[in-house]
């Protein structure tokens, strides 16, 4: 079965290109990292969450076969993160398009910055020496705490390294070195793993 996935990244604006290939080669290779390689799902980055939405939504019409998706941050913490749908309506006003289910929504919960501070190790690799891993949010109900207080912390851990995290090109590079096993821990994680596995 093809599939195709409509990824949330990929700033708008005089750099939305390169963002968007930049954006579209971390999750690329994130994926590859699970075992997809050989038979990767098309990504499309399209820039904000509500972009993503209309992407998605708008292909549902043109699309007979295959699985479609969409892959964005939940933005607040989700009780269960099988119930996007119900998710969505609550948070964004969303509507269930017809015919879409709630495995056609994957999540990232709360931010995709959730998935970076998850994978201690690979932040060490690519930060170094200067990255201060006492100042990232505890591993212990990650997903759970909210996207401002995540990516805050992980700005501030990254202060003094001559890469310092921020979004657009740079948080696209580190994406693209974590450990899919260690992201497990991430319920939100697991289950996007799970449902590209069957698709």
């Amino acid at each position: 079965m093809s599939a195709h996935i409509y990824v949330e990244g990929g700033a708008s604006g005089a750099d939305s290109n390169e963002h968007k290939i930049r954006c579209r080669q971390g999750f690329r290779k994130l994926l590859e990292r699970c075992g997809f390689a050989g038979r990767m799902p098309r990504l499309t980055p399209c820039g904000s969450r509500g972009d993503t939405f209309q992407s998605f939504r708008s292909s549902l019409g043109i699309r007979k076969d295959g699985f479609v998706a969409m892959w964005v941050d939940s933005e607040d913490p989700i009780s269960n993160v099988e119930a996007t749908w119900t998710h969505l309506k609550r948070r964004d006003q969303w509507d269930r398009p017809a015919g879409a289910t709630d495995e056609q929504v994957l999540l990232m919960t709360t931010c995709m910055e959730t998935l970076i501070v998850a994978d201690r190790g690979a932040m060490r690799a690519h930060y170094k020496s200067m990255l201060q891993e006492s100042a990232l949010p505890p591993l212990e109900h990650l997903e759970q705490r909210h996207r401002h207080n995540v990516q805050d912390r992980l700005v501030h851990a990254t202060r003094d390294c001559s890469n310092q995290y921020a979004k657009g090109k740079r948080s696209f590079d580190v994406l693209g070195k974590l450990n899919p096993d260690t992201l497990e821990q991430l319920p939100s994680f697991n289950r996007t793993r799970r449902i590209v596995e069957a698709k």
